[in-house]
């Protein structure tokens, strides 16, 4: 069936954001995810810096309760301008 999604919500759903190193990369990212996930626990925030440091890598799993809040998150981080892509 064409359209529908393969996940059952509500369930967890890893977000892995990459965008350019900067002080507030992550709290600006996670400003956002709590915007789209209030019950989003901070301390499973997980930042890795890429080799030479120029990028940030931050990884949260959210409780993704529907596709068109997953839609509106994806949106949403995609338009930070520090936001390389979101996977």
């Amino acid at each position: 069936r064409a359209g529908e999604s393969l996940l059952e919500y509500p369930c967890d759903f890893p977000l892995k954001i990459l965008g350019h190193t900067r002080p507030d990369f992550a709290q600006t990212v996670l400003a956002v995810v709590k915007r789209h996930a209030p019950d989003f626990d901070d301390a499973t925030l997980a930042m890795k810096p890429s080799r030479k440091g120029k990028y940030l890598s931050v990884t949260c799993v959210i409780n993704a309760t529907s596709r068109a809040q997953l839609d509106a998150l994806y949106q949403e981080l995609c338009d930070l301008p520090a936001v390389v892509m979101v996977l």
